[in-house]
């Protein structure tokens, strides 16, 4: 195994760990998150609340255990874009939106190469 599958799993895991709670805590408060959701004024707070939610849980899911990497990090890498302008941009929080922005570059880059071998990706061929 050579050190690339290690450091790749060791970046999905990285990634994983902020989506996975994220979304299970939406999940798990739906209400409060649909108040947050309604102040920056997203439309049907609670849907939007259990897509975000499950969009998060699942797609690090997926990320963690290498399943669908490249449409999971495509489609978690727009998600985050997204978060970035809604919850961070007016008011501008430069230290957030920018975390977001490199959040997004880490899953783009995972999109183009890959989950690598550690991965169930690598054992399905």
């Amino acid at each position: 195994m050579s050190n690339n599958g290690i450091l790749v799993l060791i970046g999905r895991i990285l990634l994983s760990i902020l989506f996975i709670p994220a979304g299970y805590g939406k999940l798990t408060a739906i209400s409060g998150t649909a108040g947050y959701f309604a102040s920056k004024g997203l439309p049907l707070p609670e849907v939007t609340v259990v897509i975000v939610g499950l969009v998060e849980l699942l797609g690090g899911l997926a990320i963690l255990v290498g399943f669908q990497t490249r449409y999971a990090a495509i489609l978690l890498g727009l998600f985050t874009l997204g978060a970035a302008y809604v919850g961070h941009f007016n008011p501008f929080e430069d230290t957030q939106f920018f975390k977001n922005l490199a959040i997004t570059g880490g899953f783009f880059i995972l999109a183009a190469h890959g989950a690598g071998a550690l991965s169930i990706d690598a054992k399905r061929g």
